[in-house]
């Protein structure tokens, strides 16, 4: 009885020693900053003074007197409205069709997922230089059939157009996921399906669509966490302003300008606090939503 005890107590100082590292730097580096965030949220604090306690005020400022705020939320929410959806579909489709058993199809994988690895910043150098109204070689191709070549980020009415199409190009790692989960979904199924009459679209829509929505939730949920989080290309593109006319001021790029530009650290801890609620809400809400449409096999 004593051995099994002092074989207890050293397994428990053991763990103990194993995860102490971890706890170390979760607290140093996770819980700390969180918690001292939230304090300065409420505090009138800059780099060159100390945090002055104001309460509530840099809320009541952000949602009351900030236009710039509501417009930069705005934003944000067109960009993840239109960006998460199409690259979804987009991303979805290009799984299906590179789960055919062709010759060459690794090489079209390949070429579909380098995108995605890039270095943002080098990524959206190019396409700024791809979107460029004049000359560049989007708009020529536009031009070459007879269309009107939009302005792109010379032009509000289609700067967050420009950045959706951005968005979309780089789906190689969604891309990926939902070639994965296509690859577990078992033929006898499919084949049963073909042989009850089922079309392809009703193979799609009930077979393989319902086995791979774990899948979905997940790109879901990343996605739109990563859209709200919108910073380093709209950051790179407009050289930080989010012009033309604040048409791309997202969210993130607002948080940073207030933070590192205007040296407002309590008036960001705000914002940033901010958006992880919503952020929150918005993932519990899909959550609660996905839990009669999302099939996880043995329940």
């Amino acid at each position: 009885m004593i051995r099994a005890h002092r074989s207890s107590r050293r397994d428990l100082r053991n763990g103990l020693l194993f995860i102490t590292p971890w706890a170390i730097g979760f607290l140093v580096f996770t819980a700390y900053p969180l918690v001292s965030s939230f304090w300065y949220s409420l505090t009138d604090f800059g780099t060159m003074r100390a945090p002055n306690f104001v309460g509530l005020r840099n809320y009541v400022d952000l949602f009351v007197e900030d236009a710039l705020f509501w417009k930069a939320l705005y934003n944000t929410f067109y960009y993840a409205a239109f960006a998460l959806p199409l690259g979804a579909i987009v991303s979805l489709s290009l799984a299906i069709l590179l789960n055919r058993k062709l010759p060459g199809v690794t090489i079209f994988r390949t070429i579909y997922f380098l995108p995605s690895i890039l270095p943002l910043v080098a990524v959206s150098i190019v396409w700024q230089l791809l979107l460029i109204p004049q000359t560049g070689l989007v708009n020529v191709m536009i031009r070459s059939v007879g269309l009107k070549a939009p302005g792109w980020f010379a032009d509000p009415n289609w700067a967050k157009a420009g950045l959706v199409l951005i968005s979309v190009w780089k789906i190689g790692d969604t891309m990926i996921i939902y070639l994965a989960a296509l690859q577990d979904v078992p033929v006898q199924l499919t084949e049963a399906a073909i042989l009850d009459g089922a079309n392809a679209w009703k193979r799609l829509t009930n077979v393989t669509l319902p086995l791979i929505s774990p899948a979905i939730l997940f790109n879901v949920i990343t996605g739109m966490v990563g859209t709200l989080q919108y910073f380093t290309t709209v950051y790179v593109l407009t050289n930080g302003d989010g012009g033309p006319v604040n048409s791309t001021m997202m969210y993130s790029l607002l948080l940073y300008r207030n933070a590192f530009k205007y040296l407002k650290m309590g008036y960001a801890s705000a914002m940033a606090w901010i958006l992880l609620v919503i952020t929150l809400g918005i993932t519990l809400l899909i959550m609660r939503a996905s839990g009669k449409l999302v099939y996880y096999g043995g329940k």
